[in-house]
């Protein structure tokens, strides 16, 4: 379940609590993708994460703006999870690189970033999975979501 959004002082949009909160693509989609902008997003959101998740990659962390109070965000942060990831079976290399200019292309294609969640940020030198957990206007912990591959292997559905 993903918890109500929390004041941080210093932010300037209600943010999830701090920590990792566990959610299906159903309650992302039920509690962030309520505007057509946020439509938009979750979409690009969606295709991404498939293509990652039938490629074997068992979860993924979502960030951003996208899951905050903002009411219109810009666009949406994704960590996934390399463990168990076929490269041969990814539909788009895009996935691979968390270069700046990779980043942009997917921006474009998926309207969000996608890092492999192994990569440590270069101004901070922390783990992303750590720097995410960060409000950037406050520096005050904040929350984040982690979503399970919902898909099987064999056939690509969603699971039940």
């Amino acid at each position: 379940m993903i918890p109500n959004f929390v004041t941080i002082e210093g932010s300037q949009w209600e943010l999830l609590p701090a920590g990792v909160h566990e959610a299906t693509l159903a309650e992302t989609e039920s509690r962030f993708s309520i505007n057509v902008k946020r439509r938009r997003l979750f979409s690009g959101f969606k295709k991404g994460a498939e293509i990652l998740f039938t490629a074997g990659c068992p979860d993924l962390f979502l960030d951003g703006s996208f899951v905050t109070a903002k009411p219109l965000p810009n666009d949406y942060e994704v960590l996934w999870n390399p463990v168990g990831v076929d490269p041969d079976l990814l539909t788009d290399q895009i996935f691979i690189s968390a270069a700046n200019w990779a980043r942009e292309i997917q921006k474009e294609s998926y309207f969000g970033e996608y890092i492999p969640s192994n990569t440590i940020e270069g101004a901070t030198g922390e783990p992303f999975l750590s720097f995410f957990q960060k409000d950037k206007e406050s520096g005050a912990p904040k929350g984040i979501l982690k979503i399970k591959n919902w898909l099987t292997p064999a056939t690509s559905g969603v699971q039940t």
